[in-house]
């Protein structure tokens, strides 16, 4: 009982200190999985487009006119990533930019509040992607001081960008994709809406910002507005840490939404919308190779997580400060895929956070961790939105959540997260986290 009372205060805790940004501008307010809409769509084009000889043959054509750091390690030597399409992995850097204003180039002098580094295994159809905090404090190369991450494209453009994540984390990037912030209402709308449960009443008005939410708790189909207020929507006391983890929730629906049939009489308007405001340096038949092999793709090989830190308030400028260990430890997993050495006869301690309502599906669930040799602690809160299995430990990976699936056909749908900050614990190594929806 003194395990669930301190993780109790430990979590409301944590929610206290999260500081909502000062600056309302829709500008800043932006969504990290705008990238995830833009690629997967431009994966879907290349599918029909690669089967189809016609369309391929047109299509091609026009794509093809158209489109000192913190960390310091040795790990840049350890892999290459020299060849533009190989079994070998990949680092694509995906970038959401906001506008300049009317009348201007959208791509120049543009900030990129939307970061995700996408590593991509062709040889296991595997996807992990770090997702980068836009207000992350670095140091930013050429002599453009200590800045926000997201000031590193506006400042030197992806060039810039490329170069702060090899020097500053040691990733070296591969190929890019930008998109411009207005591509999430018109790709979700001509993908026909994204299925989601929203999970309470969300009602925001911001006229300055043009930016009004009214979105009624349950299961709906967003439209691109919708879906752009949900995805932006942060006055629930969790600040961007919420959005976070909307952003995740709509990542899996959009995914689900993506590999369903009726898509494919979506795509000659998706490719419309890809064509305005999706730029990257990948060849169409580097897309159609990835396009290929994302029909393969398992959505139980997807991983996610966020470059852990916290919130630090200087004057008027809130950073992310990022915690080194931690954020080292996320780099290792994601883009060297690092396997954790575990100790002999080493066991997980489990966590099951859930809804009351769910009390029972709780007990079900520890018995049967209790029967494969789990210890298993328990908290319960009243609000909890979308149910995931969350790594709280590095040794906690893919391969044993996959496993643990066998063994426990419960968790078959269920997301899985890496989060070292360990929010979602309970003195445990991994949570299962259930709740209403």
């Amino acid at each position: 009982m003194k395990v669930v009372n301190s993780q109790q205060e430990e979590y409301k805790a944590f929610l206290r200190n999260i500081r909502e940004e000062r600056e309302e501008s829709s500008s800043l307010v932006k969504l990290i999985f705008t990238v995830i809409i833009a690629i997967l769509c431009a994966v879907i084009v290349c599918v029909i487009l690669v089967e189809n000889s016609t369309l391929l043959n047109s299509a091609g054509r026009k794509m093809a006119e158209d489109t000192t750091g913190i960390f310091k390690h040795s790990r840049e030597q350890k892999r290459t990533f020299d060849m533009s399409f190989s079994p070998r992995r990949q680092n694509i850097l995906i970038l959401g930019v906001d506008s300049n204003g009317e009348d201007t180039d959208m791509w120049k002098g543009t900030r990129s509040d939307t970061i995700l580094v996408v590593n991509i295994d062709p040889k296991t159809h595997s996807i992990k992607a770090i997702s980068i905090p836009r207000d992350s404090k670095v140091y930013l190369p050429d002599n453009k001081g200590v800045q926000k991450i997201n000031s590193a494209h506006a400042l030197g453009g992806v060039n810039l960008v490329k170069k702060t994540l090899k020097e500053t984390f040691g990733i070296r990037i591969d190929r890019y994709v930008l998109i411009h912030d207005e591509a999430v209402e018109k790709i979700v709308d001509a993908l026909g809406g994204i299925p989601i449960y929203v999970e309470k009443k969300m009602l925001y008005h911001d006229y300055a910002g043009k930016l009004h939410i009214d979105l009624e708790k349950g299961n709906t189909i967003l439209n691109g507005k919708q879906a752009v207020g949900y995805l932006r929507y942060r006055k629930d006391g969790l600040g961007d840490i919420g959005r976070t983890h909307r952003q995740q929730w709509f990542m899996k629906s959009l995914f689900d939404r993506l590999h369903s049939p009726q898509v494919i009489t979506k795509i000659p308007e998706v490719l419309n919308v890809a064509n305005t405001y999706i730029k990257t340096d990948m060849s169409f038949y580097e897309l159609s190779q990835y396009a290929a092999m994302a029909r393969s793709i398992d959505k139980n090989k997807v991983e996610i997580a966020t470059l852990p830190g916290a919130p630090n308030q200087r004057g008027y400028i809130s950073y992310w400060i990022l915690d080194p260990v931690k954020t080292q430890e996320v780099i290792n997993r994601m883009i060297y895929r690092d396997k954790p050495v575990l100790a002999e006869g080493m066991k997980f301690k489990a966590g099951i956070m859930y809804s009351p309502k769910r009390e029972a599906d709780a007990e079900a669930i520890k018995q049967k961790l209790d029967e494969l040799g789990f210890e298993a602690n328990m908290l319960k809160i009243t609000h909890l939105s979308h149910t995931r299995f969350v790594a709280n430990k590095n040794g906690v990976t893919m391969e044993f959540f996959n496993w643990l699936q066998k063994k426990m056909p419960e968790l078959h749908d269920m997301q899985f997260i890496y989060d070292p900050t360990e929010m979602f614990s309970v003195s445990s190594d991994f949570t299962i986290v259930l709740a209403e929806q």
